[in-house]
């Protein structure tokens, strides 16, 4: 484990397993600083949704504990909720409103806040995924990584400290992934704490700062990028080629 003073997120000996006994997790604990570019990688079932799902109480461990800036999900789930923004695999399951507005809206609106607050927060998020030309658009007319970029939209409106987002790039188009990794590194710049998973590590190089690697339930590898991804095979991931995205972003 890499050592982190002062974590926002900190997660000891957490394990949970399912309804039907199967192993979720099992006695994972991490840190992960404020500002972090974190990918998490391994194959399916490896446990990465299931932790995801601790890190703002969607899911509630059978033993250990998730601390977000030292207080306990536990302790407060809604402001655990706020504090940590999770962006769904698929996209179209955080789709809630008629129009592109109207389905960022959704979460600000029901926090109560002022209509003048909503509507700021909503013209906010929009601009950053680049959907502010779309607002009056319905959603299920939006490519694919238009409605990955309005997933994420939704969750900036509710202005989390923390973006953890479950195969991003999943069932998207070159141009697709290509937008939607564009956000995720313009949000990272801005000052947002980023956690990922993807079975693509290509699209994260030179960009992410730790690397994670996930195996039967259990972290199998935690360092830097660039040194821990001589080590993918362990955890059933595939060496990615050599080219970097970043000088393919727009």
């Amino acid at each position: 484990m890499i050592p982190v003073c002062n974590p926002i997120i900190e997660v000891s000996h957490l394990s949970h397993r399912f309804s039907d006994g199967g192993l979720g997790i099992d006695d994972i604990s991490l840190k992960i600083a404020k500002g972090e570019f974190v990918v998490i990688a391994g194959h399916n079932g490896s446990g990465k949704t299931t932790l995801f799902r601790h890190l703002n109480g969607l899911l509630t461990p059978d033993t250990g504990d998730v601390r977000l800036d030292g207080i306990s999900v536990s302790k407060d789930i809604l402001r655990a909720r706020q504090m940590v923004g999770l962006v769904f695999q698929d996209a179209d399951s955080q789709i809630v409103g008629e129009t592109v507005y109207d389905d960022v809206a959704f979460g600000p609106e029901n926090l109560c806040l002022p209509p003048a607050e909503v509507k700021l927060r909503v013209t906010s998020a929009l601009s950053v995924v680049g959907l502010e030309h779309l607002a009056d658009q319905r959603p299920h007319r939006l490519s694919g990584g238009e409605k990955r970029r309005l997933a994420i939209a939704g969750i900036l409106a509710m202005e989390p400290q923390v973006l953890v987002l479950d195969e991003p790039f999943a069932n998207l188009d070159y141009s697709g992934m290509l937008q939607v990794l564009s956000r995720i590194v313009h949000l990272h710049r801005a000052g947002k704490t980023i956690i990922l998973s993807t079975h693509d590590l290509g699209k994260t190089m030179g960009h992410a700062d730790r690397l994670i690697l996930m195996k039967n339930g259990s972290i199998v590898k935690d360092g830097l990028f660039e040194d821990v991804i001589r080590d993918v095979a362990c955890a059933g991931v595939k060496m990615p080629c050599t080219c970097r995205m970043e000088a393919l972003l727009p």
